[in-house]
This record gives C-alpha cells, sequence and structure tokens, in this order.
C-alpha cells in the first residue's frame, strides 16, 4: 500500500473519531448521557415549607468526581426556602465512578403531602 493511501486512511481514522468524540460531548451537555446513581438520600422537606405550605421543584447542577462524589452544586431554579434542603441531600449522594467528571442536572420534587 502506497504512502499516500496510509495517510488518508490514517487522516480518515481520526476524523471519524473526533467526529464520535464531539457527539458524545454533546449529549452528555444537552443531558441525554445520565450517571446511574448508586446512593440517593431523599430530601427532608423543611418545616418551615411545611407550615408556608409551599411545593414545588429545585433545580441543581452538580458536577460529579470521577469516584462519583459530589464535588461542587449550584442552584439553578426553584424556592430559597427548598434549596437548602435539596442542597443537602444532593451533597449525600453517590453515583457510579466514571473515567472523569461529570455534570448533572438533578430536579427535586417538593410537596406538602410528603
Amino acid at each position: 500500500m502506497g504512502r499516500h493511501v496510509r495517510l488518508v486512511l490514517m487522516a480518515c481514522t481520526i476524523a471519524c473519531t473526533l467526529m464520535w468524540c464531539s457527539q458524545c460531548f454533546a449529549q452528555q451537555e444537552q443531558g441525554e448521557i445520565k450517571r446511574k446513581v448508586v446512593n440517593q438520600v431523599p430530601p427532608k422537606y423543611p418545616e418551615l415549607a411545611r407550615r408556608m405550605n409551599i411545593s414545588g421543584n429545585v433545580k441543581i447542577e452538580v458536577v460529579i468526581a470521577p469516584n462519583g462524589s459530589v464535588k461542587s452544586d449550584k442552584i439553578v431554579g426553584g424556592h430559597p426556602v427548598l434549596a437548602e434542603a435539596a442542597e443537602d441531600a444532593i451533597r449525600k449522594w453517590k453515583w457510579a465512578p466514571n473515567s472523569q467528571e461529570t455534570t448533572e442536572l438533578i430536579d427535586i420534587k417538593f410537596s406538602p403531602k410528603e
């Protein structure tokens, strides 16, 4: 096989690999790839929220370390009275190990009937 043919095949292989990797990262950024939760701690419904009959969802963006622990979190939506309880619970969650850190968007639902 000629040198030019090998170079073209190598270039095609690299291009295909890069396209596949970029699609994987794009899917992950869109939330299509979910990392498996192995230990999920339910949030405690705050007493103040119960007295005020507050319900709703809290959205938290979580950065998960390769070992499955929470590296950082950020509230991106929800009632402030519910946010701390959601954050406290999420920090105790554990995900399956992965070769790299990942980011997940978690939606925690609160209802006074819980």
